[in-house]
């Protein structure tokens, strides 16, 4: 097992659910944190929060991976030790909407796209160089088993998210001679703020996406993603799909009645 003890770790869409868990399992670990997220308040409060239980150097501001002049921004202000780093989380993302192609909002796929695939390029983009010229480093990206099966009224979510799948694929082999490792979690239902956030605050609907089942949770994500960042440098861990046992792929699942 790698120490992550004083490793730099940036984790996007860090002010809830994957992200703040893997914050949280990350900072207990002895790594300091860079967090972002749209949502300055929740982060400010995470940050101390981690500085009170684990003592840990936490940097954070709010940031919408969708704008590349904001991410470079971002980056720049970091002080030149924060800008090493060695762990990049890929983390934020969203689904907008459950509904046929032909009947879906337009507004949501723009979101998707721009969060899901354009953001994680955005991000991967301003991060990746500095990894390059050290030749070392790991990005670690959050993605679904909505990028390896897609399923009815979730096309560009899922398209997103083999989006992702191809990007994760490619940058491992553009940086296999750099001793930068590539991974990519790819979880089934997750109960977080996820469903909330698709069906636009219809708390009803996003409950009964995990009624009569187990699913999985935050912190079962962030104990993956500490697997694959905690494995010895001459391992990767390429992909790691974790669904919950009541869940065999993205069509069949058992719900007790």
């Amino acid at each position: 097992m790698e120490s992550l003890k004083g490793k730099i770790v940036f984790i996007t869409g860090a002010s809830s659910g994957i992200g703040k868990a893997c914050a949280e399992s990350f900072a207990s670990l002895g790594a300091k944190l860079i967090i972002s997220s749209r949502g300055f308040d929740k982060l400010e409060h995470l940050a101390v929060e981690l500085k009170e239980k684990y003592n840990s150097e936490v940097h954070y501001a709010s940031l919408d991976v969708r704008d590349i002049k904001s991410v470079q921004k971002f980056y720049n202000a970091l002080p030149d030790d924060w800008k090493r780093i060695d762990i990049l989380v890929n983390n934020a993302g969203l689904a907008r909407g459950f509904n046929k192609l032909y009947e879906d909002d337009i507004a949501g796929w723009e979101e998707m796209i721009d969060t899901n695939v354009k953001g994680v390029l955005y991000i991967t983009r301003t991060v990746v160089p500095g990894m390059v010229e050290r030749e070392s480093g790991h990005v670690i990206n959050l993605g679904s088993i909505a990028g390896h099966q897609a399923y009815p009224k979730g096309a560009v979510y899922c398209a997103s998210k083999h989006a992702l799948d191809a990007i994760t694929n490619s940058l491992r082999q553009d940086v296999i001679d750099k001793n930068i490792r590539v991974s990519t979690v790819d979880p089934g239902m997750v109960e977080t703020n996820f469903s909330n956030i698709r069906f636009y605050g219809d708390e009803e609907k996003a409950k009964n996406v995990y009624k009569g089942l187990t699913p999985l949770f935050a912190g079962d994500i962030a104990d993956a993603v500490i697997y694959c960042a905690t494995r010895p440098p001459h391992a990767n861990i390429n992909e790691m799909v974790i669904m919950p046992s009541a869940q065999a792929n993205s069509y069949v699942n058992y719900r007790k009645n």
